[in-house]
């Protein structure tokens, strides 16, 4: 008879010890950004800020992040189109190229507050490109130009290895953004025209 309640017992504790043991063991933790929760903690565990200057100029190109306070839908990852812009819910598109993540951000609050009562946006630049401008048309070799330093548009051409014979050097255009700036190629040679330097996702037009 003891033999057998021995048996018993041991049985028992040999079932319950898997039961115990995975009642004491803690359930693995799920990461979390700390100091954020929900889609915001998905967002910060995946969005960096780069560090840029306070007068640093968007370009085409860059990555940005738009924070909408308590507004998960309106905040997006967005990229400078070629155009220069963004788009955004309910802002539709904004101008970015060419202003400091500050102006745009003003921008963008200017765009929500019909449909926002004081909006509250951060823009966090997440990814930048190099600057370069572009030169096409009637120049012997066209393409992108790294730009480094301030560059006028007689040294972009001269890059370009210079205007071809059927250029028209009287009404060269810079298109910036959705503005077209027109610039003649001979009076700059001659000095007789203030030199008009190109900004990051300029396109000289030599038609």
């Amino acid at each position: 008879m003891k033999t057998q309640l021995t048996s018993f017992s041991l049985a028992f504790l040999l079932s319950t010890a898997p039961a115990a043991l995975a009642q004491s063991s803690p359930a693995p933790a799920t990461p979390q950004a700390v100091g954020t929760s929900g889609a915001a903690a998905r967002d910060a565990a995946t969005t960096a800020k780069v560090p840029v200057p306070s007068d640093y100029k968007l370009v085409p190109g860059d990555k940005l992040r738009v924070e909408v306070y308590k507004d998960a839908q309106l905040s997006q990852s967005v990229q400078v189109r070629p155009d220069g812009k963004i788009t955004l819910p309910l802002a539709n598109d904004v101008p970015a190229a060419g202003r400091t993540p500050t102006e745009l951000r003003d921008a963008i609050v200017a765009s929500l507050k019909p449909y926002i009562a004081n909006p509250t946006v951060t823009v966090m630049v997440v990814e930048t490109v190099p600057p370069v401008i572009y030169v096409t048309g009637e120049v012997n070799s066209a393409g992108p130009q790294a730009l480094t330093g301030k560059v006028d548009v007689i040294q972009a051409l001269a890059t370009a290895k210079g205007l071809t014979d059927f250029a028209n050097r009287k009404n060269i255009l810079i298109r910036r953004g959705s503005q077209l700036i027109k610039f003649n190629y001979n009076d700059g040679v001659k000095g007789d025209a203030a030199p008009l330097y190109l900004q990051p996702g300029d396109t000289v037009i030599v038609r």
